[in-house]
């Protein structure tokens, strides 16, 4: 494919809004359709492009790596959970914390489907997969596939949390 901005010959197609981009000119096209009309209408030659793409690193490499340590510090990457509220970059608990426990107990201890849990406490079966599942509720961070240890505090034991997995694997 050829992109329309810099008719570099990409692999790695995007296309945005109808036209077809390079990898390179997509990360810095705008979000906007009416900038990115003008943003299309001023063509580059690939060539100039050619000593980043091949010299300069991956455009998200910095940020992951950044990322990264944030987890490390036990620092969330992500919008906070059900019975969490960030506050100054921090997890703090909220009174929905409470509704947590009680969604792992109820499943742990009675014989309750997904679809019936989901609509006691007025989530989706997604939704509720997604708690039962967090690690967040272990006082954890998950970012690239590794576990931190979290600056928040845990709202669920780790017994039951693997007790819960264990069940939900089964059913």
């Amino acid at each position: 494919m050829v992109c329309e901005k810099c008719s570099y010959i990409d692999s790695k197609e995007k296309e945005i809004f109808g036209k077809k981009l390079c990898s390179f000119c997509a990360f810095f096209s705008p979000k906007k359709e009416e900038d990115f009309k003008k943003y299309i209408e001023e063509k580059i030659d690939w060539k100039f492009l050619e000593t980043f793409r091949k010299y300069g690193q991956a455009f998200w490499e910095n940020q992951k790596r950044g990322m990264e340590k944030k987890a490390e510090r036990g620092s969330l990457m992500s919008r906070a959970p059900f019975g969490y509220d960030l506050v100054d970059g921090k997890l703090i608990e909220n009174e929905n914390a409470s509704k947590v426990l009680s969604i792992f107990k109820d499943f742990l201890e009675n014989e309750i489907s997904l679809n019936a849990l989901a609509k006691k406490y007025s989530f989706s079966v997604n939704g509720i997969k997604k708690i039962l599942s967090n690690r967040t509720y272990l006082g954890e961070i998950k970012f690239n596939g590794r576990i931190f240890k979290g600056e928040h505090k845990q709202l669920i034991s780790p017994e039951i949390f693997y007790a819960v997995q264990r069940k939900m694997k089964n059913n």
